[in-house]
């Protein structure tokens, strides 16, 4: 089984790259790690965690989305609703609210969603975020609990996965055939794209 150790990163778009890093690691204190670019083009990468990035593309035309309140329903072609970042404690969710509305961002007040604490706000492109912190004694990671009135038959299966759901791998990529092929970002580290 895979085993998964977080959000390697999330990638999104602005039209201003420099606001962005002022957003995100001047007001929100994520390292700047990584950037590549050239005319027309740049993706940097912030640093959320030891395990998690959020990287944004800079293309030109590229302009801030219309804010739409977080977890409201809508219709037609969607792919993002919002983004949750989690916090070591109640009390940098304090501090972020302070500073977010210090440099002028609307921030929602403190919810209590019962195993989270949040507060809401949208970043300079127009980016619906959360901020959350782990309820003390509640972890819904090892004790998952549901409570929908209605739920599907595949939701009553459980939080583990189900075997049996998908196609068997009946031929897996042998050593000697796997390949990685150089892209964006690998002129970084070895000089050649």
């Amino acid at each position: 089984m895979v085993t998964f150790n977080g959000v390697n990163h999330l990638a999104m778009a602005t039209g201003d790259m420099d606001t962005t890093i002022r957003f995100w690691r001047d007001l929100l204190g994520m390292r700047l790690v990584a950037g590549l670019g050239q005319p027309g083009y740049r993706h940097y990468f912030f640093q959320i965690s030891d395990y998690d990035l959020i990287a944004f593309f800079e293309w030109p035309g590229v302009k801030a989305i219309a804010h739409k309140d977080h977890g409201r329903p809508v219709q037609g072609p969607f792919v993002f609703d919002h983004v949750s970042f989690g916090v070591v404690s109640e009390d940098d969710l304090w501090e972020l609210k302070d500073k977010l509305e210090a440099a002028g961002f609307p921030v929602s007040d403190m919810i209590d969603h019962g195993f989270i604490h949040s507060i809401y706000a949208f970043d300079p492109n127009g980016i619906p975020i959360e901020f959350s912190h782990n309820v003390e004694g509640i972890d819904i990671r090892r004790n998952p609990a549901m409570k929908d009135s209605a739920p599907s038959e595949t939701t009553q299966e459980g939080a583990e996965a189900q075997s049996g759901k998908w196609p068997q791998v009946t031929q897996p990529t042998p050593k000697a055939q796997r390949v990685v092929y150089p892209g964006a970002g690998s002129e970084l580290f070895h000089g050649k794209k």
